[in-house]
């Protein structure tokens, strides 16, 4: 149903500016886009949000990184000993060989879903600043439509850099 959605509102919105086309021989229509994906590498305010979420995360990823060297060392330890091991003492190492992984994947997922969730959070923040601008560019230099997504947008009618520079500007 989503994606119906999605379709639909994507061919309203073509229908619109093609509609909006005709009329552009009564108005001259001003169209912009701006290139979404550019604003969250660019930006100083995305930069920033990147190198707060590297602080954060930082030492919780060497944990990971570590308990995930621990692992393969215990397991190659396992491997060079095996032949000398009785039958217990190797069924115990195995034993806290899966245990110390089943540790290193359950550490690993909750890491990589707290960075996906603060990441998605900070990206939020920056997108919302974006679409401030960009709705200030648009009254300031009175756009009609200004989309973020398009399967082909002519480079003339790209405004990212003023959206950036509002962004980079912005207090």
């Amino acid at each position: 149903m989503k994606s119906f959605k999605r379709v639909f509102s994507h061919h309203a919105i073509a229908a619109l500016a093609l509609g909006c086309t005709t009329l552009a021989s009564a108005a001259e229509l001003r169209i912009g886009f701006v290139n979404t994906d550019r604003i969250f590498k660019e930006a100083a305010t995305a930069k920033a949000a990147q190198s707060k979420l590297e602080q954060e995360f930082s030492r919780r990823e060497r944990e990971v990184e570590g308990l995930g060297a621990q692992l393969k060392s215990a397991s190659e330890k396992l491997e060079k000993d095996a032949p000398t091991l009785s039958d217990s003492q190797r069924a115990a190492r195995q034993r806290q060989l899966v245990e110390l992984d089943r540790d290193f994947q359950r550490k690993r997922r909750e890491f990589q879903e707290d960075l996906a969730q603060r990441k998605n959070e900070e990206l939020q923040l920056v997108l919302e600043r974006a679409n401030r601008v960009i709705k200030q560019v648009a009254e300031t230099e009175k756009y009609d439509l200004i989309m973020q997504e398009a399967v082909y947008v002519n480079p003339k009618l790209d405004i990212t850099d003023k959206v950036l520079s509002g962004l980079n500007n912005a207090k």
